[in-house]
């Protein structure tokens, strides 16, 4: 048991949350206050070259986030120094893929309706792209990056309880065996549409149906990156008024059902 990984991320936990509460404070007397998430912000530090590229990978549906937000956006950096920030809205991650994936892959892409879903599919074929590290906006590294992913590491993933494999922290080299089978059960999805939450379409049930967790790299998430600790739900949605993918899924299909050019 990494004993003292388990005893900082108890400490980031117990001061994060503390601003967290504090945070409501602030928001109260400055309640129209945001902070600019920057598209993108080179390394603290020089390190060496590895197979997975010192590249944080993050999206959002605006860059203009709350303190606590921010604050963990600025612990990320602390937590690793020798990483370059890269992060997308969704006007850019559509971009991206127009820019670099074939028609098909940007047609189905397009009739996903909910953020969540889009960020889903974008962060694999962003990976498979440029390779890097997946953090959700509301993620943190609870160890230094730069110790974490070692050397030897081609890809990394997060399991959680019941050795389930999540998506919410991935790295990989670009181009994956792994990624593109990912992003193939993706697209089959979504030409099928018939799968009617995010989770099994789009998420970290498309992970559990493809790869096997004794055959990839893993690592235990509390060792790793947790989400939560600084943000909560009503500070990452609070501009968004159709409130975390959860609820938005209950009131718009996952899937546009007509095609694009229909």
């Amino acid at each position: 048991m990494k004993a003292h990984v388990v005893l900082a991320n108890r400490l980031i936990r117990l001061v994060a949350n503390i601003t967290k509460v504090l945070s409501y404070g602030f928001h109260y007397v400055l309640p129209n206050k945001r902070f600019t998430l920057p598209a993108r912000s080179a390394p603290l530090i020089k390190g060496p070259g590895r197979p997975i590229p010192r590249t944080i990978w993050q999206t959002n549906y605006t860059d203009k986030a709350t303190l606590p937000v921010y604050l963990n956006y600025l612990f990320n950096r602390i937590m690793s120094p020798t990483f370059e920030y890269r992060f997308m809205i969704t006007e850019a991650r559509a971009e991206f893929i127009q820019a670099n994936y074939s028609p098909e892959i940007f047609a189905a892409y397009s009739r996903l309706q909910i953020g969540a879903a889009q960020a889903d599919f974008w962060r694999l074929l962003v990976l498979q792209k440029y390779g890097g590290v997946y953090l959700d906006i509301d993620a943190h590294a609870v160890w230094p990056l730069g110790y974490t992913i070692r050397s030897h590491h081609d890809e990394l993933y997060i399991i959680r309880k019941n050795n389930e494999l999540t998506n919410y922290f991935i790295a990989s080299k670009p181009d994956n065996p792994n990624l593109a089978a990912l992003i193939d059960r993706v697209l089959t999805n979504i030409r099928e549409n018939t799968i009617t939450g995010v989770y099994d379409m789009t998420g970290p049930g498309v992970f559990n149906q493809v790869l096997d967790y004794r055959q990839v790299p893993t690592t235990w998430y509390r060792h790793t990156c947790s989400q939560g600790s600084f943000t909560n739900e009503y500070f990452q949605y609070i501009d968004k008024p159709q409130g975390k993918w959860t609820k938005e899924q209950h009131k718009v299909d996952v899937v546009r059902r007509d095609t694009p050019d229909g």
